[in-house]
């Protein structure tokens, strides 16, 4: 076989490894996410991942679940209330947030203002991986324009 064939079979087999590198990650990601489970969660896990969503009024930075203020408490007998009744989380988040304001969720908000928290870190990490693409692809094209100038 000759160089240049070698050359271009380690080519295709490192593009074909990055390929099925991404098809295993996307795999992994679609399973772990859950997309595929079509159960529908009952109240009582409705309200269990709504309590650990939502701040304790009388803490810091503690959610509901985690904490056994009285405050807390007070908030998870109203969500377990609610999500009982058939209110949706979304109604429920809003109920407690015209209750004590939007602090009272630990998550940001994603409109607005807010939404900047969590757009900015993927901007950067875009143009980070976009200039690392650059980097490597000019120095690729000048090792390959230095090799192909070595006497060999």
């Amino acid at each position: 076989m000759t160089e240049h064939r070698v050359r271009a079979l380690r080519r295709v087999r490192g593009r074909a490894s990055f390929v099925l590198a991404l098809v295993v990650l996307a795999v992994a990601l679609v399973i772990g996410s859950g997309v595929t489970s079509s159960a529908t969660p009952d109240a009582a896990r409705r309200a269990a991942a709504l309590e650990t969503q939502i701040r304790c009024p009388s803490c810091e930075d503690v959610s509901v679940a985690q904490s056994s203020a009285a405050s807390a408490i007070a908030v998870r007998h109203e969500v377990q209330r609610l999500a009982a009744a058939g209110v949706s989380d979304h109604a429920i988040e809003q109920r407690l947030v015209a209750q004590y304001g939007p602090s009272i969720l630990l998550s940001p908000p994603d409109s607005g203002l807010s939404s900047l928290v969590w757009l900015l870190p993927l901007v950067a990490g875009l143009l980070a991986v976009g200039g690392l693409g650059v980097f490597f692809w000019r120095r690729s094209r000048s090792w390959r324009e230095l090799r192909a100038g070595a006497p060999g």
